[in-house]
């Protein structure tokens, strides 16, 4: 980039604003073409009116099966749920639902009537002129467009284009008449509103019902009005509203027919489920009941867990009896064992035994003891009367052994029963959890049936109540209705937006071209960029001659010339510097047309003698340009001591004091040449003879030349040229400038245009 500090800093409005003026013609030409572009979409287009219409999507429980809750709620969504507002959404914007519109409102016919010049409407219920087809729009993929166009006299021209491309031409017949394609024929037919005695200009496009479908699906939109509520509206956006509302409310009247014939559909198919599985369910209901009964009696139980009940507390009973025997069991052997111990022959028999026969005996035999015991106190053993009772003892101790016995062998089979119906009681147990298992499942299964049979019954009543009421769930709240401004912008706000959009083409164009040819166009672009001095401007010059200055012309060309001239001296104040390299970065910039013309404006000035040196060695142009042909060149001085300065010294025709060295022939070594001491040589001797030296060298964008002859000079011009020049190329000065690698670097800037008063007062716009 270029090192400029002064460049880019601000934006400068005044040389933008002058290079825009100065390409006037092209605001002119955009603002008549946008502003034509805009009047013809004005005249062509129709606006579009804002066709609404709003229905709410009811969610009460409508399923004949329950809802979300009851004792079969888990079953509800095996027969279809409440509709939810976001699938009704598919549903009323179906294909199949836009279709059945179209075809029940012939929407695969468009009529587009003209009026006049760019003039048309969407003529619709009131067209004048329709085309008929019956049963080809139902398998019809192709587009039909019929130009019909019908005098006063109702001879009329057709022309059909099947896809865009022309297939028929009709001429003078009469209406209706039959056309005749490859997709059938069509009957062109007036109708009750054609405008006899007037001519009839209409354009009718026939599709197919599927491709109708297909346009309503782009074009209408159907959304939820707000996420808090179930309602959806419908958006129809088209220029003729009658259209629009008849669209909108067959869409509802259509999505409202469907949803009856779905709910009657879903009515009839549950009736019938019902009737089928409420036969089933009385079956199988019927059979889980008699396995039930078949069960208890079976097991001999008439309520499981009564019986569990039972049980257990007899088992409780036995357990206690079963204790209470073993105990008895146990006195009854302790007291037989008392009283047959020898040890214990005279002693009362304790009276621990429960049984009322051994009591009564224990009893009898004790007294008899107590009198034997009573007796002995007052008589000895051998006493009769101690003897009998002793005898009657003895009998009475043997009896109460056999009663003893006895009791005890009952006692003992009576605790042999009591365990065995412990046992009985035991196992009774144990098989209860598993009957009572059985049991329940057999149970819960015929409850499970009973409850649904029992749901079935009330859903079917419910069911026949639907079939009897049956609603659609769309409740119509807004039938189709046209807001009252129509959509988009207004014929002047169009008008006023493509006039500013042809005001603002050019400089967008301007910019994005200066962009892409990279070129600057302006001295102020060029002061913007460099810091370097502009010596002057050059304009173009048509005259087609190389050589204008001259003493009597008065041309911008000139007096241009002159005015770099004057900049040069104030340059060259100094009576030394004489010699000024002129370069440039490429060919094509006007560089040897300036040197040949600033030199000849130095000439001009009084008794000041001027050299121009064509320095360019490996391109030279400068004799060229003033149409001579001399002998020898710079090239042959250079190279051949033998010639001298003299003979290569050409005095320029129509000046007194403007001489000339030609380049001469190319040589091989161009670059050694000019490093030669042999140039230095020449140069101190040009200097003693003239008072300017203008040399011309080659570009140094190309070569390195003119860096090699910077020893030699005092100041150098810089040419650069107007839309031909890059911006690279100023940057590249630039750097040269910073760098210092040339002395005294000026610009020349080139191609600009002509103004009035480039010959009064213009130096003042020179920078230094």
């Amino acid at each position: 980039m270029a090192k400029n500090k002064k460049a880019g800093d601000f934006i400068d409005f005044h040389a933008l604003f002058k290079n825009y003026i100065s390409k006037w013609y092209y605001f002119v030409i955009s603002v008549i073409f946008c502003v034509g572009v805009g009047y013809l979409y004005v005249r062509m287009s129709q606006r579009p009116l804002a066709v609404r219409a709003n229905i709410l999507i009811t969610q009460e429980n409508d399923s004949p099966l329950g809802g979300a809750t009851g004792p079969m709620a888990g079953l509800s969504s095996l027969f279809g749920s409440s509709a939810y507002v976001d699938d009704e959404i598919f549903v009323i914007s179906s294909h199949s639902l836009y279709r059945d519109v179209a075809k029940a409102l012939e929407l695969n016919k468009t009529h587009i009537v003209k009026t006049g010049f760019l003039k048309s409407y969407l003529a619709y219920p009131d067209f004048p002129i329709d085309v008929v087809a019956p049963g080809v729009a139902d398998t019809l993929r192709s587009t039909l467009v019929f130009n019909i166009k019908v005098n006063k006299e109702g001879i009329a021209d057709i022309k059909v284009k099947i896809d865009d491309k022309k297939t028929e031409k009709i001429k003078d017949v009469k209406l209706p008449a039959v056309v005749k394609t490859e997709f059938g024929n069509y009957t062109v037919t007036p109708t009750k509103y054609y405008p006899k005695g007037e001519n009839v200009k209409t354009t009718v496009v026939f599709s197919g019902f599927e491709s109708a479908a297909e346009v309503l699906t782009s074009e209408i939109v159907a959304d939820i009005a707000s996420r808090k509520s179930n309602v959806i509206t419908l958006a129809y956006d088209v220029p003729n509203s009658e259209l629009g509302g008849a669209v909108l409310n067959e869409i509802l009247a259509k999505y409202n027919e469907r949803g009856m014939a779905d709910r009657n559909l879903q009515g009839v198919n549950t009736a019938k489920f019902l009737t089928d599985r409420i036969e089933l369910l009385a079956s199988d209901l019927h059979e889980a009941e008699a396995s039930i009964q078949a069960y208890k009696e079976g097991h001999g139980i008439i309520d499981v867990l009564a019986e569990a009940e039972y049980q257990t507390t007899k088992k409780g009973a036995l357990e206690t009896a079963l204790l209470e025997q073993e105990m008895e069991l146990e006195v009854v052997k302790m007291t037989r064992d008392y009283f047959t111990d020898p040890a214990h022959k005279d002693d009362l028999v304790p009276m621990t035994v429960s049984n009322e026969g051994m009591q009564n005996a224990i009893s009898n035999y004790n007294e008899l003891v107590l009198k034997r015991m009573n007796l002995l106190s007052n008589a000895t053993p051998d006493n009769y009367a101690v003897k009998q009772l002793t005898a009657q003892i003895d009998a009475s101790r043997q009896n109460l052994r056999v009663a003893t016995d006895r009791v005890l062998e009952s006692a003992r089979l009576k605790l042999q029963d009591l365990k065995q119906e412990k046992v009985r009681t035991d196992a009774r147990l144990n098989t209860i959890p598993t009957q009572e298992r059985e049991y329940l499942n057999m149970k819960r299964q015929q409850e499970v049936k009973q409850g649904l049979y029992l749901f079935l019954l009330q859903r079917q009543e419910e069911n026949s109540m639907m079939l009897a009421n049956s609603v659609s769930k769309g409740k119509i709240i807004d039938e189709a209705y046209v807001l009252s401004e129509p959509l988009g912008m207004s014929p002047k706000t169009i008008l006023f937006i493509a006039f500013l959009l042809g005001l603002f083409i050019p400089p967008v164009y301007i910019y994005l071209r200066k962009i892409i040819r990279n070129k600057f166009e302006s001295r102020q672009e060029v002061e913007r960029h460099i810091s370097a001095p502009i010596l002057g401007e050059m304009c173009i010059d048509t005259s087609g001659r190389r050589l204008i200055v001259s003493e009597h012309d008065t041309t911008s060309s000139t007096e241009l010339f002159r005015l770099m001239r004057s900049n040069l001296q104030f340059m060259l104040s100094h009576s030394s510097n004489k010699v000024v390299l002129m370069t440039s970065t490429r060919s094509g910039e006007g560089k040897s047309f300036i040197s040949i013309n600033l030199a000849a404006s130095l000439a001009l000035l009084e008794n000041k003698k001027v050299l121009l040196v064509g320095m360019d060695i490996r391109n030279p142009q400068l004799a060229n340009y003033l149409g001579i042909n001399p002998p020898l060149g710079l090239t042959n001085y250079l190279a051949n001591d033998d010639v001298k300065l003299d003979s290569i010294i050409e005095p320029v025709k129509g000046y007194n004091h403007f001489d000339i060295i030609v380049a001469g022939p190319i040589p091989p070594n161009p670059a050694e040449l000019l490093v030669s001491n042999k140039v230095d040589t020449l140069f101190d001797e040009l200097r003693s003879r003239y008072d300017f030296i203008v040399v011309d060298t080659a570009p140094v964008g190309m070569v390195s030349d003119t860096f090699t002859l910077a020893r030699i000079s005092d100041a150098t011009i810089y040419v650069t040229r107007l839309n031909y020049s890059s911006m690279q190329d100023l940057e590249f000065i630039e750097d040269i400038y910073e760098d210092k690698r040339l002395k005294k670097l000026s610009v020349i800037i080139n191609g600009a245009h002509a103004k009035k008063g480039y010959g009064y007062g213009y130096g003042a716009r020179t920078r230094h």
